[in-house]
């Protein structure tokens, strides 16, 4: 039993890292749909309003682009109701990458009036705990792969470590514009 609780805490830890981790990917996707719309002038238009705008009405500046995603999500489960499983982990999945990049595009805006709110920023700095917390349970399995990717490359693993460096040097290259 021990184990098992052990091993729902490790499967929640990434599932929150991979929140994280998604959240600190997309910002190269959010600058690049930025560079492509005129988002920046946006992005500046939108810092300006809640310059004057009080903390409270910056938060529902954070919130309703959130709200926004909801029919998406009600279009996916209506999928997954009709059997249309692939479209509907489509749109899920769609829904996710846009919710975490508008709201990183968003927060990025309204971080510093969200923050003078005590009780956002306890919960802020408690999602920062949540995450060093994650790191703990997380890093040592990750030293114990790395470890035994190291091992297996001086093994005769030679050509398959070659072969995983390659593959992933290819998804690291940047998109060619």
């Amino acid at each position: 039993m021990r184990k098992l609780a052990k091993a729902l805490w490790i499967v929640l830890a990434l599932l929150f890292l991979l929140e994280a981790w998604l959240w600190t990917r997309l910002e190269p996707v959010v600058e690049w749909i930025v560079g492509f719309f005129p988002w920046r002038r946006l992005k500046k238009r939108l810092a300006a309003a809640i310059e004057h705008l009080p903390p409270a009405a910056t938060l529902v500046v954070f919130v309703v682009p959130l709200l926004l995603l909801v029919p998406f999500k009600l279009a996916g489960w209506w999928l997954l109701a009709k059997g249309q499983w692939l479209a509907a982990i489509a749109v899920f999945v769609l829904a996710k990458l846009v919710g975490v990049g508008v709201t990183a595009f968003v927060f990025d805006a309204t971080r510093e009036k969200l923050l003078r709110m005590g009780w956002f920023r306890a919960l802020y700095d408690k999602v920062l705990a949540i995450n060093a917390w994650a790191h703990a349970r997380v890093d040592p399995i990750k030293r114990r792969v790395k470890a035994f990717m190291r091992w297996l490359r001086g093994r005769d693993g030679d050509r398959l470590w070659r072969r995983l460096m390659q593959l992933r040097r290819r998804m690291q290259r940047p998109a060619a514009s």
